[in-house]
C-alpha cells in the first residue's frame, strides 16, 4: 500500500562561518509543529516526532507523512508530549519503534514519562500492537522536566535519561524514578546486574541519579559509553558520562541558581564528597537538547566532535574531544535565530537538526572544509 505524502518544501542551502570552513544548511521540511525527535528508517526515510503527539514519516525529499496511527494518547501540556523515537537495534527482523512521551492519569493531575513500542506496519501508516514498556513512578510533573531521551548500548540494553518533574529532592530519592538513568532490557524487564538490584527500598531500574532534566543521550561511537546532558537550573547545564550506581549530585550540588536569582535551597555548593562532578559544564546554561557523536567519513574536519543543540542561546554546539576530555567549544549556526531541539548523524554522514516552534523545520546541516 502506498504511503501519501504531502508536497514537499525545501529551500536553497545557505552557507556560515565556522572554525573549519563554511557550515552549509538547507531546510528538508517545514510545518512541523515542535518536532522534538528523529530516527532514520534503513531506506533513508525519518521518523519524526512532533511534541502535540504526532509521528510522521519525512521522506528524503521532504514529504510529510499523514500522522501514524496506533500513537499512543499523550500528555500535551508545557513540555509534555510525544519526545523521543529510536529503532530497535533488531529493527530490521522486528521492525519495532520505540517512543517516549509525557502520559497522564497521576493524582491531581499530574503526568510522568512513559516509554512503549510498537511495530511499524509495512506500509509505514501505523504502529501495530503498542504496548508500554515503562512508566516513571510516581507520577510528579505539571507539565515540565520530562526528560526522556532513549539510548540502546551495544549489548542491547535501552538506557532512558529521565527528568526530575521539577521536585528537585526526588532526584536523590532511590525509592522514585525522577532524575534518573535507568536501563532496561528492550522488553522492559530489568537486567539483573544493575548496580541496586536486591537493595530494599530502591528501585532496581535505577542506573544513575542525581540528574536534572536530561534532554540529550548518545552512545560513544568509539568507547560504548552512554554519554548524557542536562538542563540546569540558572546556570550550570551538565555533560555527564552516568556510570552504574553513582551519584551526580542535582540538587546538592550544581553550578546553577534558581530563576529566582536566590540559591538552589538544597545545594551545599558545586562539588560534594560522594557525587560524581560533570564531564563539562556551562556556567551560562544554552539551555541544551539532542546530542550527536561525529564519525561519519563525509567531513573528516568534525571527527571526534560531539554536536549538542541550544534551544535558549539558539546554536549548535561543536565539542571537540580528546577521548573523553572536551578540548575545544565551537558555536555554529548562531545566525539561523533557531531553537535546536534535536541533532542526529544521518546515514549520508550529514548532520539533521530540528528546530522547536509552532513551524518548525528538519535541517540538513554540513561543511564546505578549508
Amino acid at each position: 500500500m502506498a504511503l501519501l505524502f504531502g508536497g514537499a518544501l525545501q529551500a536553497a542551502p545557505g552557507t556560515h562561518p565556522s572554525e573549519l570552513g563554511e557550515v552549509t544548511s538547507e531546510v528538508v521540511a517545514r510545518d512541523l509543529e515542535h518536532p522534538w525527535a528523529l530516527a532514520f528508517l534503513p531506506d533513508g526515510r525519518m521518523l519524526v516526532s512532533e511534541r502535540p503527539g504526532r509521528l510522521r514519516v519525512v521522506g528524503a525529499d521532504g514529504r510529510l507523512s499523514k500522522p501514524l496511527g496506533g500513537v499512543p494518547q499523550v500528555f500535551a501540556k508545557g513540555q509534555g508530549g510525544l519526545l523521543d523515537v529510536v529503532l530497535s537495534p533488531d529493527f530490521a527482523r522486528d521492525r519495532l519503534v520505540y517512543l517516549s512521551f509525557a502520559e497522564g492519569g497521576g493524582a491531581d493531575g499530574l503526568a510522568g514519562t512513559a516509554v512503549g513500542r510498537g511495530r511499524l506496519a509495512d506500509d509505514l501508516g501505523r504502529l501495530e500492537d503498542f504496548q508500554v514498556i515503562f512508566r516513571q513512578q510516581p507520577k510528579l510533573s505539571s507539565g515540565i522536566h520530562f526528560g526522556s531521551r532513549l539510548v540502546f548500548d551495544r549489548s542491547g540494553h535501552l538506557f532512558i535519561a529521565l527528568g526530575e518533574n521539577n521536585q528537585r529532592p526526588t532526584a536523590q530519592d532511590l525509592d522514585k524514578l525522577q532524575g534518573k538513568v535507568v536501563r532496561l532490557f528492550p522488553d522492559g524487564s530489568v537486567p539483573p546486574d544493575n548496580p541496586f538490584i536486591g537493595r530494599q527500598g530502591v528501585r532496581p531500574e535505577i542506573w544513575s541519579y542525581g540528574h536534572r532534566n536530561q534532554q540529550g543521550a548518545a552512545l560513544n561511537p568509539w568507547s560504548g559509553q552512554l554519554w548524557t546532558h542536562e538542563h540546569g537550573p540558572r546556570g550550570g547545564d551538565e555533560l555527564n558520562i552516568p556510570q552504574a550506581g553513582k551519584n551526580y549530585g542535582w540538587p546538592l550540588t550544581t553550578h546553577g541558581i534558581n530563576y529566582s536569582l536566590l540559591p538552589i535551597p538544597e545545594a551545599k555548593g558545586k562539588s560534594l564528597a560522594g557525587t560524581e562532578a560533570a564531564q563539562y559544564v556551562w556556567e551560562k546554561s544554552p539551555a541544551i537538547s539532542g546530542m550527536a557523536f561525529y564519525d561519519g567519513q563525509r567531513f573528516p574536519a568534525w571527527q571526534h566532535s560531539l554536536f549538542i543543540g541550544a534551544l535558549a542561546q539558539q546554536a549548535l554546539i561543536r565539542l571537540q574531544l580528546d577521548g573523553d576530555r572536551v578540548v575545544h567549544e565551537e558555536r555554529l549556526l548562531e545566525d539561523l535565530d533557531q531553537r535546536i531541539r534535536d541533532v542526529r548523524l544521518g546515514p549520508d554522514g550529514y548532520l539533521y537538526l530540528l528546530t522547536d516552534a509552532a513551524d518548525g523545520e528538519l535541517l540538513r546541516v554540513g561543511l564546505r572544509a578549508r
